[in-house]
């Protein structure tokens, strides 16, 4: 929650003061109470709306206009059953869920007219009422589109609306609404995070536009019991997401009653910093019941005041089938209780994706998937090239599968237009829910595309990287921006000078950057991961022999400094001097990792094919790595290069000494590799000859399903007492 108390309107100050003294009390369901009217056609059109072509029966937005008195009698008496804050009858106050009647151009229009009739109502029961102080909180449906989803299941990439037409639809009903009256904002029945995300930064733009700000109530829907919303995120996932907003309060709202909704309010009272709420509908639909819900007012009553008792909300109401006989109930109930305390939660990075993703300082190290990234993998470029987007969705999947924490995608090639493809890319995972369940790291040089891929993103993502090289003014301003999307951001240590090569140097910049984004832009500390420039060693050049030493304790000095950061490298970057011998490759990555961890280092981007376990490190090839990374000694770079030339040269000879376990298990790793080489060979070349003879003499090893089926048959009883070989287990990523 927004802490300096100045920046708020005198009502919405007055309105975070009820919050600390009491449970708050929301009304109930507008449409519940419109249909015990049982209007028609004519009601929705009169005075205003005669010749419209399109039936407007439903769209009770617009009896603001043509039935004024009844959005006041249901106003009044929500107020005289208690509630404390009233929503204006603006749920479909938008351009986008106006289109289906064709009327967009009244948007401004319904939202001044709603807002100041609520204003009147409440300024009116006050004046009678001078005890009560009430409250006029501006309703934001979700609109009738989604951005995170396709409507249309042959088209997964497809959207019925975008990040920006949300946003300045959003934009323009927060305007109309705050101009009108309102006192708080509700964007509420949220199915979508993306859709609600694009309403906060709507909000953001026009507090930062009118220099004024109120508090802001976010409600998300859980759609049934699976405890996700419509488009799959689950409780603690969609705070994750929305959390960088600062609201005052969030909570759940509609499809299921407050039985049913308890478990996901107990979930988003533990996990989130601000003032949690709940008001659910009725019980279940039952087209039978008056109000069509099964509970009775005692009943909504009882379950929602157990919330209270337990101290797990600040804030209750009513929503599908409440009528003011339940919120009277419900206000009867909570007055007994205090307000749920505001929990003090361990600063941790908080991701998501469907699913949430929390690193704290003890958090295993984070494997960051490197090979959706058109620079560091020629399959997934040749991919992206062909336009075969489908098959590149694949490597996604490999790369979760194979444990990766965070999937970087990245598509800065020459002949690619880049805001298409990471949109594009974007969507078609958002429709794999195996992929999308982690969180997604935007990688780009080019501000565009990054912008174009946290555009696409629900969950919180990581915006891979930032920089002071073209001067503070920039970014400050791309952070802030970066901060509104509500991503984590990676910062590489340049500046205007260029790339820090130096311990000195990446320590100066860490904390120049650190303190612009904390003390200027209001960044979360947890949100700041720098990358302090891994660079290769052993290259023949004095001045690199040190550049090991230096990231590693340029790690050590930045995570004391800058409290709270994460730091994070390019790992394969460290030894490029040995291109082609994986097996020293392998060897400096484990054991610079293992350095680099124990100083501190949270991330890396890495090629999980290409790392080997410290432990399992051949000792003569370990000792000589480590006197490379940590520059032991002025030979220890051509003692390496000796070493490694002699392992090329062993390199496809058997092994003879030793068990014959453990022979076989060397020639199989071995031929692996050799394998391994072949296919990199093949697809560097480009040659499609090449790689289908590859793929032909691969699937002639294969033995086909028709033989592993007459084996099967032809010994089932052997076949299903045998007992596996226990595998060795790979490292996990």
């Amino acid at each position: 929650m927004i802490s300096d108390l100045s920046l708020y309107t005198d009502r919405g100050r007055q309105f975070l003061a009820l919050l600390e003294q009491r449970i708050a009390v929301l009304d109930g369901a507008m449409g519940t109470m419109i249909q015990r009217f049982k209007l028609e056609e004519i009601d929705y059109r009169k005075g205003k709306f005669e010749d419209s072509e399109i039936d407007l029966k439903g769209n009770n937005d617009l009896l603001v206009f043509t039935r004024p008195e009844i959005v006041e009698e249901v106003h009044l008496k929500f107020l005289e059953a208690g509630s404390d804050i009233i929503e204006t009858n603006t749920f479909s106050g938008t351009t986008i869920a106006q289109a289906d009647y064709g009327l967009e151009s009244i948007v401004t229009e319904l939202n001044l007219e709603a807002a100041r009739l609520a204003k009147n109502v409440v300024n009116k029961f006050m004046s009678q009422n001078p005890d009560r102080d009430c409250y006029v909180a501006g309703a934001i449906g979700p609109t009738n589109k989604t951005a995170s989803m396709s409507p249309d299941v042959n088209r997964p990439e497809y959207r019925a609306t975008s990040f920006d037409e949300l946003k300045d639809a959003y934009f323009q009903q927060v305007k109309a609404l705050v101009e009108g009256g309102v006192d708080l904002l509700l964007p509420e029945t949220t199915f979508d995070t993306l859709n609600l995300k694009a309403a906060l930064y709507a909000i953001e733009d026009y507090f930062e536009e009118a220099g004024v700000r109120l508090p802001v109530i976010v409600s998300a829907t859980i759609t049934d019991q699976s405890g996700r919303t419509l488009s799959g995120q689950t409780v603690t996932a969609f705070w994750n997401s929305i959390s960088h907003a600062q609201p005052t309060c969030v909570g759940l709202n509609c499809a299921l009653g407050a039985e049913l909704m308890r478990p996901y309010v107990e979930e988003l009272s533990r996990v989130a910093d601000c003032y949690v709420h709940c008001y659910p509908n009725a019980g279940l639909p039952n087209p039978l019941a008056e109000t069509g819900y099964d509970e009775t007012p005692e009943h909504t009553g009882n379950a929602v005041g157990s919330f209270a008792q337990d101290g797990l909300v600040n804030l209750v109401g009513g929503c599908c089938g409440t009528t003011p006989e339940h919120i009277a109930q419900i206000a009867l109930e909570v007055k007994k209780y205090k307000p749920r305390k505001l929990p003090q939660l361990n600063p941790a990075l908080k991701l998501s994706g469907l699913e949430p993703s929390e690193f704290n300082d003890s958090a295993p190290f984070i494997m960051v998937g490197e090979r959706c990234n058109v620079t560091g993998s020629p399959k997934f470029r040749k991919l992206i090239k062909n336009g075969d987007f489908e098959e590149a969705v694949s490597v996604a999947r490999q790369q979760v599968e194979k444990g990766a924490h965070i999937l970087d995608v990245c598509f800065d090639e020459g002949m690619l237009d880049g805001v298409e493809c990471m949109t594009h890319f974007l969507n078609l995972i958002a429709a794999e829910p195996d992929i999308c369940k982690i969180p997604v790291m935007v990688d780009s040089s080019k501000w565009e595309v990054l912008e174009a891929g946290l555009k696409c993103v629900q969950g919180k993502g990581i915006v891979n990287s930032i920089s002071l090289k073209e001067g503070e003014e920039k970014f400050i301003k791309i952070a802030k921006t970066i901060n509104r999307y509500g991503a984590a951001v990676v910062v590489m240590a340049f500046d205007e000078k260029g790339q820090a090569a130096s311990k000195d140097d990446k320590v100066s910049i860490a904390k120049r950057s650190f303190k612009i984004l904390t003390e200027v832009v209001g960044m979360n500390p947890n949100d700041i991961i720098f990358d302090l420039n891994i660079l290769t060693v052993a290259t023949g050049m004095e001045e690199h022999n040190n550049y090991a030493v230096d990231f590693i304790e340029a790690v050590r000095e930045v995570k004391q400094s800058c409290k709270g950061c994460r730091t994070s490298g390019g790992v394969s970057n460290i030894s490029f001097a040995f291109r082609g011998n994986n097996v020293v490759r392998e060897a400096m990555h484990g054991a610079f990792l293992y350095h680099a961890q124990k100083a501190g280092l949270d991330m890396g981007i890495v090629n999980a094919g290409l790392l080997e376990e410290y432990d399992k490190i051949q000792p003569k090839l370990l000792e000589m790595v480590e006197n490379v990374l940590l520059n032991k000694s002025p030979e220890a770079t051509e003692k390496l290069i000796d070493y490694a030339d002699e392992l090329k040269a062993q390199k496809g000879k058997p092994t003879l000494a030793g068990p014959v376990e453990e022979r076989l298990s060397n020639a199989l790793i071995q031929g692996m590799t050799k394998l391994r080489d072949m296919f990199e060979e093949a697809l560097n070349k480009r040659d499609p000859a090449l790689i289908e003879q590859f793929i032909d003499f691969a699937e002639k090893l294969a033995p086909s399903k028709e033989e592993d089926k007459k084996k099967s048959q032809a010994s089932p009883e052997k076949h299903t007492r045998k007992t596996p070989q226990k595998r060795p287990t790979p490292p996990r990523f």
